[in-house]
Parts: C-alpha cells; structure tokens; sequence
C-alpha cells in the first residue's frame, strides 16, 4: 500500500472504475469513467450495456493517441481491469497497472470522489430512456466539471485552469465540448 499523493504534473498517475445504472425502460448500463490524478480532470465517460477488457484497451489507446500516456493507471480488481488483455497491453505500452486492495476504494480516493459527484449529479439525477441520452449528458457533464466547477483540493480551480495555471501551457489536450449543442442548457434542464 501506498499513500495517495497527487502527482506533480499530468499523465504521471490516471485511475479509472466503473460505475453501474439502469435506463427507464430496465436495461442495466455501465460507465467507465477515467481520470488524470493530477488536476481530477476527467478524461474520459463512456456509457455502454457492457464492457469488456478490449473495449477498455480501445478507450485508454484513444487518450493514450490524443494526450499521451501515463505512467501508471489505477485500477481496483474488477474483471475487465485483471484481465491478461489489458495487463498485456499496459506492458506492451510500459504503463504499470497499480492494483488497489480488495475492499479498499480509499486507495483509489480521486477516482471515488470523482464517481460521488458523477453519481449524485447526473446518474442519481437524470432519468434516461437510450444509452445516447445518458452519453450525451455525461460529455455535457464532463465538460463543465473540466472547465467551469471549482474544486477545493485545486484552490478552488476548475481542473483546466488548474492545469493551465500550474504548468504553465495552454494547448494541453483536453475534452473540447460540442460547438452545436448548448451542454449548459442540457445539464441545468433537469434541475
């Protein structure tokens, strides 16, 4: 076991978990949720029926193309992230997978905290009827924990301009928000 610190730059530590709810018409649907430690920026929601270890490799070689890769990625030992597939692929890519304890979520504390507000914010708010819906509502989400949201462990700064300010760049890939809808509008229509 070792202490959760924030890292002192990104990509050094993302964590990542799954998280599970129901449509209104009974269809379970899961959300794969990663992070970057560093700012809490939010990386990555995909929603989907099912999920298996390939699609996990998919959506981390998609970050890994478009902002680079970490050093480690933290994981509990749900199935898809213990499988020989994504074990083999973190080696190919020389990421360290870092396995939290059984039963222990405080080791992967930001990814908790993250999964928290996710929850109480959109899932526990929002009824969704198709999987594109919750999709949608999570990017507009997302967007707006990124760039709008403070947060007290970033001195009150939403992670973009947490990362902004700390390190000094403006060009750091980050999830860029569809120009065509208005995702204020869709987040604040269900409160």
């Amino acid at each position: 076991m070792e202490p959760l610190l924030q890292p002192i730059r990104p990509n050094i530590t993302w964590s990542m978990d799954f998280m599970h709810d129901v449509l209104s018409n009974k269809i379970n649907f899961k959300s794969l949720n990663i992070i970057d430690d560093y700012n809490r920026e939010c990386l990555a929601i995909t929603i989907d029926t099912t999920m298996n270890s390939k699609r996990v490799i998919g959506q981390l070689e998609q970050l890994v193309g478009w902002r680079g890769k970490p050093q480690r990625i933290r994981v509990d030992n749900g199935p898809e992230f213990i499988a020989d597939a994504l074990v083999e692929w973190a080696k190919g890519k020389e990421i360290e997978i870092k396995f939290i304890e059984p039963g222990k979520p405080y080791q992967n504390g930001f990814m908790e905290r993250f999964n928290r507000s996710f929850r109480e914010e959109v899932l526990d708010n929002y009824c969704f009827d198709r999987l594109a819906e919750a999709q949608a509502m999570a990017h507009a989400w997302m967007w707006i924990y990124n760039n709008q949201r403070p947060h007290t462990a970033l001195t009150n700064k939403p992670p973009v301009v947490f990362l902004q300010q700390h390190q000094k760049i403006t060009n750091f890939p980050t999830f860029q928000k569809d120009k065509e809808k208005s995702w204020e509008l869709l987040v604040n229509a269900g409160q």
